[in-house]
């Protein structure tokens, strides 16, 4: 018998099936997605500070398209404009799947995460305007520090915690999926230009047919890829940033499985599925490579706490939403019907709240639609990097206590002891439960 030829792997060529099948489980991963996304992120900054800086500017100018379809676009837009699509379509599953059955399925389970993200956007915005008004700076880049970014916020909290309850990770997704939709909605209204009605026509009869297919169960990738790029086109040439297209075709997208037509997922999920490693390891990378190139030298550093549009960003980010989000979900807890999740604590909540400043992804691309002039959006861009990193490294350090705090509460656990290291049989009574339950252990979590 002849044995099956096995499997070769070729450098730089096309991974063996089963390398590209493990290598696709792991970008699926918050970790593995952010680590990926932080590498481009660092060779785009030393790149662009060494003396081949000029062949970064050089490649990432390169136009290339379809001149005939208003198509001619450079390296750096098309990652902005064409591949960020890809993020915002997985986006908007997850916004839809939040939607139908996760946190905003009822108006009760949606008020705390909604009313946290708005405040969370506001007070940032807020505390930009405030810096550029005393400081005469350029008001139209208020909404740079609103966003969040959920990959890099994710891989911190994955690294960080092995503890903490997943009642944290599912609060920051369902705030990070709200402030997402925020983003974009932003975008789409304040930063659309020259809008072609014709073209914006065709883009809306596009996802009708999009939605069609839908509901008549029309499977089939060659339907709908080819119907994506030509709603992507429409959009961009209809004046609306290209990456709104990606998020109408995710909401679009059905999230519930048809149990009677045998369906074993949905199509929403089948496109998360395959398309999440895409945007992980691929699209979003490639934007932080041509978009987070920008010049770090002591005079810029300098200017970031000295002109008002890069100290508003800075402020936005590392103060603006810890404020707003911690004041927005106790707001939201006491004067609505809005209930925090009984395995958190206040304390998780600002953690998280920190956590959120990390504003990478969203923040670089409403600089760049925000900043015409390319001096004042590569200030404003070393202020996204400088505010994200010491959010996260603030972030890092509440995260690890809260998760030395569970840790001890789980070990405790493990050796039959409350909190206070007393063993439950001593709070036992000899013939009935411990006291002050009715039917077990007495809990104390005050020290939370």
């Amino acid at each position: 018998m002849c044995a099956a030829p096995r499997e070769r792997s070729v450098f730089l060529g096309l991974l063996p099936w089963s390398e590209r099948v493990q290598v696709a489980r792991a970008l699926r991963t918050e970790t593995v997605g952010g680590l990926v996304l932080l590498g481009a992120a660092v060779v785009a900054l030393v790149w662009a500070n060494t003396p081949w800086s000029g062949s970064y500017e050089s490649l990432r100018g390169v136009h290339f398209g379809v001149p005939a379809l208003g198509l001619d676009l450079s390296v750096q837009h098309w990652t902005a404009d064409g591949l960020l699509t890809v993020f915002f379509l997985v986006a908007g599953i997850e916004l839809k799947r939040e939607l139908v059955a996760g946190g905003l399925s009822t108006p009760a389970m949606a008020v705390l995460p909604i009313v946290a993200a708005v405040c969370g956007m506001v007070v940032p915005a807020a505390i930009y305007l405030a810096a550029v008004t005393a400081g005469g700076g350029y008001a139209g880049g208020w909404a740079v520090p609103m966003a969040t970014d959920i990959a890099f916020a994710l891989a911190v909290l994955a690294v960080l915690s092995t503890h903490l309850p997943t009642a944290l990770r599912a609060f920051l997704l369902t705030l990070a999926v709200v402030d997402d939709l925020g983003a974009i909605l932003v975008v789409a209204v304040f930063f659309s230009s020259g809008l072609q009605p014709v073209a914006l026509g065709g883009a809306f009869a596009g996802l009708v047919v999009f939605h069609l297919l839908q509901r008549f169960r029309v499977r089939g990738w060659w339907w709908y890829v080819p119907l994506g790029v030509v709603i992507w086109a429409l959009t961009y040439n209809g004046g609306v940033h290209a990456t709104v297209s990606g998020v109408a075709m995710g909401l679009v997208l059905r999230c519930v499985r048809d149990r009677e037509a045998g369906e074993d997922a949905s199509p929403g999920e089948r496109a998360e599925y395959l398309l999440r490693p895409v945007s992980a390891g691929f699209a979003v990378p490639l934007f932080a490579l041509f978009a987070a190139g920008v010049s770090i030298s002591p005079p810029v550093l300098g200017e970031l706490f000295t002109r008002p549009e890069p100290l508003g960003v800075l402020l936005g980010l590392v103060i603006g939403k810890s404020v707003g989000i911690f004041a927005g979900t106790y707001l939201a807890v006491r004067f609505t019907r809005a209930r925090l999740n009984p395995d958190l604590a206040w304390a998780d909540v600002f953690a998280l709240a920190v956590l959120s400043g990390i504003g990478f992804t969203v923040a670089l691309l409403i600089t760049e639609v925000s900043f015409p002039d390319p001096a004042a959006a590569g200030r404003v861009k070393a202020a996204v990097l400088l505010g994200s990193l010491l959010a996260a490294g603030v972030a890092a350090l509440l995260v690890k206590r809260r998760d030395r705090i569970y840790r001890r509460l789980w070990e405790a656990e493990n050796r039959g002891e409350d909190a206070d290291g007393i063993p439950d049989v001593c709070l036992q009574r000899p013939d009935g439960p411990a006291h002050g339950t009715p039917g077990g252990h007495q809990r104390r979590t005050g020290h939370r």
